[in-house]
């Protein structure tokens, strides 16, 4: 059964932009550690700088590598200060803009990615967040800002896979292992959008039948079924490319099964990294989330009438609770409402 989920448009007009105040509240961290070391603090709002635009968040993303940074994980040449504020994208509308930021008008209805904004302004677990006007775009006019605020980082992801790592086309058949996840369930929709047909692993009976919604034509949870069995009968003559998006015993299953001379990739951060092997072309990436790049992805969100299915919503309070959501299985993106 195809499953059927409602979108919400918002008004074409900027939204009404809140006042600015001096303090603000964010979830953030004193020490690395598990989800307990996260509390709600007040904060001083970030200052603006002249190519930055301070956004009054209405949702932010949660997301594994938010967790990664919770426990201690920091980008080579960053160094954290505490407290720490977490989350690396959002959306939500301008409040105040840099001199330099001339793309925007206070008001207007954006989302945006940051990934080291957490080590240097401040992440969007936040009321408010000071960020780089060069990744930060105008919404998909057919996504309200929850959606929109899912999926700076994830979509921008999807999309270069598909796109660019793997360059897909019309007619091939694609393998999307892992997905039923905030990745996945936009990736496979933009492989159909390039008229691939689809093979989808994905994690449980709510999983595949997720994915079969968004369009997979066929979807397994490799753990239940023979996936060897049921990828050769999909593709008899082998995979045309694979986008790998987890790990486990299928990773390798669903790799083996890509013929000679296909390709297959994977964004950076997949444990364990796919192997080379003979015959077939592998490829890792980075997701660019530059405001050229969430412009493209918002196009095509908008021409392909992509859903953005939302695993768990937490208001800001219940930060806590979200990473540690994020510990079982997610079906979707799990976000933070904050407005």
């Amino acid at each position: 059964m195809r499953a059927v989920m409602k979108k919400t448009r918002p008004p074409s007009a900027p939204g009404r932009a809140p006042a600015v105040p001096a303090l603000m509240r964010a979830a953030a961290i004193d020490a690395f550690g598990d989800p307990s070391a996260i509390a709600i603090r007040t904060v001083p709002v970030p200052a603006l700088g002249a190519n930055e635009v301070l956004i009054a968040i209405d949702t932010a993303g949660v997301a594994r590598w938010d967790a990664d940074m919770r426990q201690g994980w920091v980008p080579e040449g960053e160094r954290a200060r505490f407290p720490l504020v977490l989350g690396t994208d959002g959306s939500g509308i301008v409040v105040a803009k840099g001199a330099r930021a001339r793309r925007f008008d206070v008001g207007d209805r954006v989302f945006a990615a940051g990934f080291l904004n957490p080590f240097r302004k401040g992440g969007f677990h936040a009321e408010l967040v000071a960020v780089a006007a060069g990744t930060t775009a105008r919404i998909p006019s057919t996504l309200d800002l929850r959606r929109a605020g899912a999926i700076p980082i994830t979509g921008c992801t999807a999309l270069q896979g598909i796109d660019r790592a793997l360059g897909v086309e019309k007619g091939e058949t694609v393998a999307i292992h892992g997905a039923s996840g905030g990745v996945g369930t936009l990736a496979l929709q933009f492989a159909k959008a390039r008229g691939a047909r689809v093979f989808a692993t994905a994690s449980g009976d709510d999983g595949v039948e997720l994915v079969l919604g968004l369009g997979a034509d066929m979807a397994v949870d490799g753990k239940q079924v023979d996936l060897e069995d049921a990828a050769r009968a999909f593709a008899p003559d082998g995979f045309d490319a694979a986008l790998i998006l987890a790990g486990g015993d299928a990773q390798k299953t669903v790799l083996g099964l890509v013929r000679s001379g296909g390709r297959a990739a994977y964004p950076n951060g997949v444990e364990p990294a796919p192997r080379k092997r003979k015959g077939l072309r592998l490829a890792s990436y980075d997701g660019d989330a530059s405001w050229r790049e969430l412009e493209r992805l918002a196009r095509v969100v908008d021409a392909e009438a992509i859903d953005v299915p939302i695993a768990a919503s937490f208001p800001l309070d219940h930060a806590a609770r979200a990473h540690e959501r994020l510990e079982g299985r997610v079906l979707g993106k799990v976000v933070l409402v904050v407005r």
